[in-house]
């Protein structure tokens, strides 16, 4: 027995999300279905990050255990001539048995990606957040400042998040402007159900000038999610990279 650590991108337009639920179809399910396909062997994935629906992501991360002859990191290219053209594992390869995706020490690196113009650019609406409204981009990066460091993030998860412990630490926080394009690059140990979302929201709100950048610092003392910024849609997110230490 060995234990295969896949590094996944895919497109999350299609999927219900990362986890299987009965609702719809997710990115755990199909990859699943392709490496039963492959193995003939019942295989279940166990996945770093549960992506919501219309999320994106460049490297989740997802481990199972096989006894199949097929070199781990082999077992990229093969799967990849299963999987549909949406899904693609980007590497394969052999990790420890106690090896977890999810409780090893590890850092996340999400972005989320807006275009800032008067008019959508269609080719770009599946994976940015389109915004008409001018953004101060200069106000948006002195809010997102009060964030970085460890910090009780109630007021930037969704109210449904059942863990305890709401404490996280955000490691980087960069707002990059390229024309038209805006992108908010957040790196951090972890974080809460919805919170980079969230985080977004209130740095849009910011930007068009609804709050003053001092308020971010505000909204996360209160520790209450009803004062801070909307939940931005999901299509403009996007997990970069998981590392891990």
């Amino acid at each position: 027995m060995k234990r295969v650590k896949l590094t996944i991108a895919y497109d999350g337009t299609n999927y219900c999300g990362w986890q299987i639920q009965p609702n719809g179809i997710t990115i755990e399910e199909v990859v699943n279905k392709a490496l039963r396909k492959l193995t003939g062997e019942n295989i279940t994935v166990i996945g770093a990050s549960r992506t919501d629906s219309g999320v994106h992501a460049m490297g989740n991360v997802a481990v199972f255990d096989t006894e199949t002859t097929i070199p781990p990191e082999r077992i990229a290219m093969a799967v990849n001539r299963i999987l549909p053209e949406d899904i693609v594992v980007v590497k394969s390869e052999e990790v420890a048995l106690d090896f977890h995706p999810r409780y090893c020490d590890c850092e996340k690196t999400y972005e989320y990606h807006i275009v800032n113009t008067r008019t959508l650019i269609p080719t770009k609406r599946l994976t940015n957040y389109f915004v008409s409204y001018e953004l101060d981009i200069e106000k948006m990066r002195k809010g997102a400042a009060y964030l970085l460091g460890e910090h009780d993030f109630a007021s930037f998860c969704n109210i449904k998040t059942d863990v305890e412990n709401t404490v996280r630490t955000v490691k980087e926080l960069e707002i990059l402007k390229n024309n038209e394009e805006i992108t908010i690059r957040i790196s951090g140990n972890g974080f809460l159900y919805n919170m980079v979302r969230i985080i977004v929201g209130t740095l849009i709100r910011v930007g068009r000038g609804f709050y003053q950048p001092e308020q971010v610092k505000e909204i996360l003392e209160a520790k209450n999610r009803k004062i801070a910024g909307v939940t931005a849609p999901p299509h403009g997110l996007m997990l970069m990279e998981i590392r891990y230490n």
